[in-house]
């Protein structure tokens, strides 16, 4: 048998009971245990939950304490984006600049043993931010362990048109964002990794020459093959059921699907359930209360992973217009279920959703982005028998490519590549879909790919 690789996961970022990115760090660190032996190494904050989900200190996890850098820093950030669920890129900047005190600490204790061949490989997987520097890649080169980055993402660029959102988002640095290639160790960084791996083509693109020589393309967002559960009726006998899931933040776009929706609503032909909380829940509460629309919308407000799959599965479309979405977990985890997704044609959700598993609007304006979701979701009500088969390819998708199981043997590739024992570089992911004329090239509904 090959012995599996000793791997030593750095994510910063890794709690089973969060959402977002530490959700997705914990997942990653899980997946991997199935095809490596992994020591996970993680902020002191996550320690009580990692305990709670059975592993031991010392033996599978050591945390770090950060806290006297960590903690005043997330306060000053805390306070310069103005507002909770906002300033992103903000928390972003400062969360990248005090994260190398972290990584200090991290090589003050295993460095000895990075040294002396303990590790196959040290792999960061959190922070996701391309814009966060790591040291540990060129003192992990120095000792002859390799070193794995990412999956990196983030960055995508504000769409034209949207400009009135970016300052509601209070995103104030993303106009200066691209600044973080000149930080001091970026470079060095780069040239030290062994691998690259980018969470979406855009990121891919930003890694420049070191990301066509060293890159490999894994999307970061998945889900257990357990949790998939009960999968959408799909039943288009009566008024469609649409729904959306996020934080009720202006690039998240609920009060662009309200209004492309409207007509719809209206009319009876459609329903809309809102799972989420934010700054915006007061506004879109009015905007259905002055166009009488109380018993066609609902407010589910924010509910655990459960609750959201238990609302989400009743759904036949999940109508999600935001217009500067990284990942998309959302978007799998709809695809999971069986519900058909309707998203914008740009960065992560774009990425995710083919011809045969939903819908995608292109990319415009407001007034042009209501417009074009509007007539998407019109033609799907005019013409809504594809809909079972559609969410029955969506859920076989997630099924066989986007569970966490599955991108662990992608990332094993990786290791594998890195250590010597494969030859060639793994090959990007490439969405396996089949796509071939079939009986809904007759329908009145069209696919822009």
């Amino acid at each position: 048998m090959v012995p599996r690789p000793r791997v030593l996961v750095i994510a910063e970022a890794a709690n089973p009971e969060w959402v977002s990115v530490p959700l997705v760090g914990w997942q990653i660190a899980s997946a991997l245990r199935r095809v490596a032996d992994v020591h996970l190494v993680t902020q002191v904050r996550n320690r009580d939950a990692v305990l709670r989900a059975g592993l031991m200190e010392g033996q599978d996890f050591t945390v770090i304490d950060s806290e006297a850098l960590a903690r005043p820093v997330w306060a000053l950030a805390s306070w310069l984006r103005m507002g909770e669920g906002k300033g992103w890129t903000m928390l972003t900047a400062l969360a990248s600049l005090s994260y190398p005190y972290f990584e200090r600490l991290v090589w003050k204790q295993f460095g000895p043993a990075i040294r002396s061949g303990a590790y196959d490989i040290v792999h960061r997987v959190t922070p996701l931010s391309p814009t966060a520097n790591s040291s540990l890649a060129s003192k992990c080169a120095s000792a002859g362990v390799p070193f794995v980055l990412g999956p990196l993402n983030g960055g995508v660029p504000w769409p034209a048109g949207f400009d009135a959102e970016r300052r509601r988002e209070r995103e104030w640095l993303s106009y200066v964002r691209g600044l973080y290639r000149l930080l001091p160790g970026r470079a060095r960084m780069l040239r030290n990794c062994a691998a690259l791996i980018a969470g979406s083509r855009h990121t891919l693109a930003e890694l420049g020459t070191h990301g066509r020589e060293r890159g490999v393309y894994i999307p970061e967002n998945g889900v257990n093959p357990d949790a998939l559960g009960t999968p959408s009726q799909q039943d288009v006998s009566g008024p469609l059921r649409c729904c959306f899931v996020g934080r009720l933040v202006p690039y998240k776009g609920p009060d662009i699907l309200i209004e492309a929706l409207l007509p719809l609503l209206q009319s009876g032909r459609v329903t809309l359930d809102i799972v989420g909380s934010g700054p915006m829940e007061d506004v879109l509460r009015q905007l259905v209360q002055d166009n009488a629309l109380e018993g066609a919308v609902t407010f589910h407000g924010w509910l655990d992973h459960a609750g959201v799959g238990a609302v989400l599965s009743r759904a036949n479309l999940l109508t999600f217009p935001s217009v500067r979405e990284f990942g998309g977990g959302v978007v799998v985890e709809a695809m999971a279920l069986g519900v058909v997704p309707v998203v914008c044609d740009y960065a992560g959700p774009g990425e995710l959703v083919t011809a045969r598993t939903g819908f995608k609007v292109p990319m415009a304006g407001r007034f042009a982005l209501i417009a074009a979701f509007r007539q998407k979701v019109t033609d799907i009500c005019d013409s809504p028998d594809c809909l079972p088969r559609m969410g029955a390819d969506a859920r076989e998708l997630v099924r066989t490519q986007f569970t966490w199981p599955r991108k662990a043997d992608h990332i094993l590739q990786v290791y594998e590549w890195v250590t010597g024992k494969r030859d060639t570089r793994p090959q990007p992911f490439q969405v396996q879909t089949g796509d071939t004329p079939d009986v809904r090239s007759a329908h009145k509904i069209t696919n822009e790919r």
